[in-house]
């Protein structure tokens, strides 16, 4: 087992990885210790649909640069740049082909829903790492809106995607980038 700081420092986003299945039971596992994360008063809202399915992890990519092309094409503000030709890419899948999609997804009225996910977020990660996972968040993933798709996977009409997490076991893990040192602007004592 890893100590914490092994842990931390062994994390890394994965954006390609192995021919091989996650076990539902190694998901599962992990979703149950994001359950540990804090919460705003306890909370708890966060929800998770799992999607083993590559077929379906497919259209769900095509939906979102669908959308996402869609809301750069009015608003150029609405997405780097850099993101619209590998967007226009057919063959580029916002998942990078990932075995295991999960996304983490909650009530619309839940002002805290993006801090709460966030926190079960590190947790899926850092549980995944220790089984020797390797997890990325692809925002880029969670532009959903056709409402068959939608049904299909049991999201319902008051909830949002927060946060698409791709899981699987990497081909390699990345050097570590370069990190900063805090920046601490002040103690107050």
């Amino acid at each position: 087992m890893m100590t914490f700081t092994e842990l931390l420092k062994k994390r890394r986003a994965i954006r390609d990885f192995q021919e091989k299945d996650v076990s539902p039971d190694v998901i599962k596992e992990i979703l149950k210790e994001s359950c540990l994360a804090p919460s705003a008063s306890n909370g708890q809202p966060c929800q998770f649909i799992v999607i083993n399915n590559r077929e379906m992890m497919k259209k769900l990519s095509d939906e979102s640069k669908k959308n996402l092309l869609q809301d750069f094409a009015e608003n150029k503000g609405s997405l780097n740049p850099n993101y619209v030709d590998m967007l226009k890419n057919e063959s580029f899948n916002v998942y990078y082909n990932a075995p295991c999609l999960i996304y983490v997804i909650g009530s619309k009225s839940v002002r805290s829903l993006d801090v709460d996910s966030s926190l079960a977020v590190s947790y899926i990660m850092f549980g995944a790492t220790e089984r020797g996972l390797g997890t990325c968040w692809i925002h880029l993933g969670s532009h959903i809106r056709d409402q068959k798709l939608k049904a299909e996977l049991g999201i319902p009409d008051d909830c949002r995607i927060v946060a698409p997490i791709i899981i699987g076991y990497p081909k390699e893990i990345p050097a570590a980038s370069e990190r900063h040192a805090p920046q601490i602007l002040k103690i107050v004592g």
